[in-house]
């Protein structure tokens, strides 16, 4: 693929906290419109790398860009090119869902006629017209999983960071959630995302697995199952995750 291509290029990333080393040297890239699977048990590194990446934490040393950005240099630049989120949620439950999207969208620095806009556009497609004045908090779990997605990417953002996203959510809620992700990436937003469900790990285009802070594995789902000579992405994690010396 072009250099051009390329939205998140690190090169030996590396984050120490004392004596202790989180992020280990780990070099790789990201292109546009990819959706990248970024897995390792807890205490990985996952969670100290990802920080770095959105311009929440400096490195300690090595290289990393973020849709042309640096991670050192120009962090407010990066907040403003990506969007974010977590299991834990990133919603305001007291407010309504209309009053969150407009919200995010003014933080997002959008227009008022562009939020408008965009406002009707999600709900129509998330066929939550008849919600928006409803409190966040009296949706359903799938469905506020999916307004808050769509909140992340409501500024069409060059890349957005899921961390964990579908904690806690049912099967069926899991799939529908990933028919989004599929979307937005078409659309050419490139989905960085953590997951301990291993069947989602099927759903990327490449997987990365961090064991103790290294990066051990990197390649599309069918070669890492080749490689490793089994059937499933849940073996091919055990076999790198039992040979993990930290834990919690």
């Amino acid at each position: 693929m072009m250099q051009d291509d390329q939205v998140i290029v690190c090169e030996k990333l590396t984050k120490r906290f004392g004596d202790f080393v989180a992020t280990d040297e780990i070099t790789f890239e990201v292109h546009k419109g990819e959706i990248f699977g970024f897995l390792g048990a807890n205490g990985a590194g996952k969670t100290t790398a990802m920080r770095m990446l959105c311009g929440l934490s400096a490195p300690t040393s090595g290289k990393a860009t973020i849709a042309g950005f640096d991670v050192y240099t120009q962090t407010e630049q990066i907040k403003k090119n990506i969007g974010y989120m977590s299991q834990k949620f990133s919603l305001y439950e007291n407010l309504t869902v209309l009053e969150n999207i407009e919200f995010f969208g003014g933080i997002y620095g959008l227009s008022d006629q562009q939020i408008k806009d965009k406002t009707n556009e999600l709900l129509d497609r998330l066929g939550l017209k008849s919600e928006a004045k409803k409190l966040v908090a009296s949706l359903p779990l799938g469905w506020k999983q999916k307004l808050s997605f769509s909140v992340a990417v409501l500024h069409e953002p060059k890349i957005v960071f899921l961390d964990e996203p579908t904690g806690g959510v049912d099967p069926v809620t899991r799939r529908q959630f990933w028919d989004l992700i599929y979307e937005a990436a078409n659309r050419g937003i490139t989905v960085f995302v953590t997951t301990h469900y291993m069947d989602e790990a099927e759903y990327c285009n490449r997987i990365s697995i961090m064991v103790d802070g290294k990066m051990e594995v990197l390649d599309t789902p069918a070669n890492l199952k080749s490689q490793f000579g089994v059937r499933s992405m849940d073996e091919v994690f055990y076999q790198l995750a039992r040979s993990a010396k930290r834990g919690d």
